[in-house]
């Protein structure tokens, strides 16, 4: 054939409009597994009632343990946040009692030059050591207040008078301090009764 008649021939695709077009492997596959599957489901007695409540189920069971991580993880954010809020606890409770002694050693009357500049070192020292605990949210707790068992721990106790009334602390006997919001040591106050 020479190149005008074949360019003068119709084409055989062209030709036949009618025809189906031929099916990939492929799809003829997913199509007989498609009917296969529902010739199974239509031959199987199948209970949708209860394979929606098994789906439901399971749902409940997933949204309930997916609630229950989210309640861990806020429960775990807060206790972080504790701990980093309290951060110096331990450290503050163990120079409280250096403090206290600092304090007792300023308290001490003083006659010689040399004894004199001996105790002002202590008092620069007793200064920084308040100021840094100040720094960093440790406070004095306020026991010339109203008696308070939750910031205050009565060791004696002293009948009322006019001076003194009722539940009131009438001496200090140690200070008392707090991190924050926390007692770190109650005051050890005597308390009018």
């Amino acid at each position: 054939m020479t190149k005008k008649e074949k360019e003068t021939q119709p084409d055989e695709k062209q030709a036949q409009p009618d025809a189906a077009p031929k099916q990939s492997l492929k799809d003829e596959i997913a199509a007989e597994m498609a009917a296969d599957l529902d010739a199974q489901v239509k031959e199987d007695a199948i209970d949708v009632p209860a394979l929606q409540k098994e789906r439901d189920e399971l749902e409940d069971k997933y949204l309930r343990a997916a609630a229950e991580i989210s309640n861990m993880n806020n429960r775990f954010k807060k206790e972080r946040a504790q701990l980093l809020k309290y951060d110096g606890q331990k450290l503050a409770a163990a120079v409280l009692p250096v403090l206290d002694n600092l304090e007792r050693a300023l308290q001490t009357p003083v006659d010689a030059d040399s004894a004199q500049s001996l105790k002002k070192g202590v008092e620069m020292v007793y200064s920084h050591l308040e100021t840094a605990l100040k720094d960093n949210a440790v406070t004095e707790i306020d026991a010339t207040a109203k008696f308070d068992p939750t910031l205050h721990q009565a060791v004696q106790t002293v009948p009322a008078s006019a001076d003194h009334p009722k539940d009131t602390v009438v001496q200090v006997l140690q200070k008392g301090y707090m991190l924050k919001d926390r007692v770190l040591r109650p005051a050890m106050v005597v308390v009018a009764n």
